[in-house]
């Protein structure tokens, strides 16, 4: 076993893991943080994106050992007080879910293609960006509409931005 030190949502954790522990099962397994599903196991669908140091990746091709001293940040964790991020908001507002197994995902995603993009999102840059998210329900329009909404609502809302 191999001990991991790291923040998960603002929280020290500290876990004792098998080295070839995947950091999606140390988020749902030992932290119990089962928003980051696990959809393929092959880092094709996007359901476990989680921001790692700020940056989307997705968890499942991530050791937990490699996250040691990192900070990840999961669905869980970017609801402030109670209220949704904004682009959670956005998801619920426009339909950007259906059955809600790849929303999470989408979600991280999402932020993170603000962060990188910026607040005004073209739907040719939204569907290029999420290419590397799948959604078995939708036809990806709601999803588009939800990630635009939300990447405006996002700079109405700085200081929630800064804290992830």
């Amino acid at each position: 076993m191999t001990t991991v030190s790291l923040t998960v949502n603002g929280q020290p954790v500290t876990a004792d893991v098998d080295p070839r522990t995947l950091l999606v099962h140390l988020l749902r397994d030992n932290l119990r943080l089962t928003g980051t599903h696990v959809g393929c196991d092959t880092s094709q669908c996007g359901a476990c994106v989680v921001h790692l140091n700020n940056q989307a990746v997705k968890a499942c091709t991530i050791l937990a050992v490699q996250a040691d001293s990192a900070t990840v940040t999961t669905i869980e964790g970017i609801a402030q007080g109670g209220e949704l991020h904004p682009m959670q908001a956005a998801f619920r507002e426009h339909h950007g879910l259906q059955c809600g197994y790849c929303t999470p995902g989408m979600v991280m995603s999402a932020i993170d293609i603000v962060n990188r993009k910026g607040h005004a999102l073209d739907e040719q840059t939204i569907r290029a960006e999420l290419e590397g998210n799948l959604c078995r329900c939708t036809g990806y329009h709601n999803i588009v509409k939800a990630v635009a909404a939300g990447a405006l609502a996002m700079a109405q809302a700085p200081l929630r931005q800064a804290a992830e």
